[in-house]
C-alpha cells in the first residue's frame, strides 16, 4: 500500500482560486477523465481527506468515491456523512484505521496542503503528484506554505497531459 498525492496547482503555486474551489475549475478545458483521474482511482483501495475537502461531496449528486474506503480527518462528523465514512480527529489513528481496512491496493489521499502536510509529517505519504495547470490564478491557497519546503524530494515520473497541464510525481528522501 502506498499513500499517493494526485493534486491540481497553477503555475503560479495556488491549488484553490481566490474564492476557494479546486484550482481544476478554473480550466474549461477540465475533465477528470482527460486528467487521468478516473484511471487513478481505478487502482486504489481507500480515499483519506481532510474534513474540508470531503464535506462538499455530502451534497453531491454523484458520490465521487463509488466502490472506495473512505476516510476523513475532521473534529465531528459532518451532518449527512454516510455510515460507511469513517471520520476521526487523530490523524496517526485514522491512518492505523487505513492500513488495517487495506486490500493491497493505494490511497489516494485528497486535501488541501495542511492534510498533505499532517500525513508527510507522520512519514506515511509515499508519493506527491501534482498535475500543474496551465492557469495564473493570483491568489487562493498556496501549496506552500502549509506543505514545509523541507521537504526533500525526488523526480519519479513526469508525463505531458492535454491542454498543456503536466503531471509531475515526487517520492521523498
Amino acid at each position: 500500500m502506498q499513500i499517493r498525492t494526485r493534486m491540481c496547482v497553477s503555475l503560479d503555486g495556488y491549488v484553490t482560486t481566490p474564492d476557494g474551489w479546486p484550482v481544476q475549475v478554473a480550466d474549461p478545458n477540465w475533465s477528470p477523465e482527460a486528467f487521468g483521474f478516473v484511471d487513478f482511482q481505478k487502482g486504489l483501495d481507500a480515499v483519506l481527506m481532510g474534513r474540508t475537502t470531503f464535506e462538499p461531496a455530502i451534497s453531491a449528486e454523484r458520490w465521487p468515491w463509488p466502490d472506495l474506503d473512505n476516510f476523513v480527518l475532521g473534529s465531528h462528523r459532518p451532518e449527512g456523512t454516510p455510515d460507511h465514512v469513517v471520520v476521526d480527529s487523530d490523524p496517526e489513528r485514522l491512518l492505523e484505521q487505513v492500513r488495517a481496512a487495506n486490500k493491497g491496493g493505494d490511497v489516494h489521499l485528497v486535501g488541501g496542503p495542511r492534510t498533505v502536510e499532517t500525513y508527510r509529517r507522520l512519514g506515511a505519504l509515499d508519493k506527491l503528484g501534482l498535475i500543474v495547470m496551465p492557469l495564473l490564478v493570483g491568489a487562493g491557497l498556496q501549496l506552500t506554505p502549509a506543505l514545509s519546503t523541507d521537504a526533500a524530494l525526488r523526480l519519479e515520473e513526469q508525463h505531458v497531459l492535454p491542454k498543456g497541464a503536466v503531471e509531475l510525481v515526487y517520492t521523498f528522501g
